[in-house]
């Protein structure tokens, strides 16, 4: 009997080494390649620049009777796309204020769904270049939006889609790499 004893303290004993600590759950390691950016060469009253990962910028007027386009950036092989939506300032302030609610509520519309909305003010006075950027965070169609303006002649939103159901954890690599060409499309934009 006391051999007994004596083998189950010299295992209780050997078997006390470190804590257990379970291992975390495996994220699935996503490599982009470093951005790239060169101008977008389409004939819009402003020039922006775009990463070379984009394989297709593509432009369709919207209105005849005012000057409005939209600029669809796409990205297959994140299976995203950005979208960019062009208004000209018809020089009266009213115009302006009703791009700048539609622009929030679109964000805000993502309030039922979000864990949370950063946004981040974005100036360029040399450039005249004001708007934002909205980072929407949790199972969300459009993970990020942004709007941009010089408060006289131009307004241009953009936001982000992919082609995938919503899910936060499995996109969040991606949107993370295209939130930062959104801001770089904010960065390098120029009014004509």
């Amino acid at each position: 009997m006391s051999r007994y004893i004596l083998l189950l303290i010299i295992i209780v004993c050997v078997s006390c080494g470190e804590d257990y600590k379970p291992k975390p759950k495996a994220f699935l390691r996503l490599d982009y390649p470093e951005a790239r950016y060169k101008n977008a060469l389409i004939d819009v009253p402003f020039s922006f620049e775009t990463n070379v990962l984009a394989e297709k910028v593509s432009l369709k007027k919207m209105n005849a009777s005012t000057e409005s386009y939209g600029i669809n950036i796409e990205y297959p092989d994140l299976k995203g796309i950005i979208f960019l939506t062009y208004k000209a300032i018809d020089g009266d302030k009213k115009n302006l204020q009703d791009f700048l609610r539609d622009a929030q509520k679109f964000t805000l519309e993502h309030t039922k769904k979000a864990d949370e909305i950063p946004r981040y003010p974005y100036e360029n006075r040399n450039q005249k270049a004001y708007g934002m950027l909205s980072e929407v965070k949790g199972n969300v169609a459009s993970p990020a939006q942004f709007y941009i303006t010089d408060s006289v002649n131009h307004f241009l939103t953009g936001s982000l889609y992919f082609y995938a159901k919503p899910n936060y954890d499995s996109i969040l690599p991606a949107a993370n790499y295209l939130q930062k060409d959104m801001r770089r499309i904010m960065e390098s934009i120029t009014w004509k």
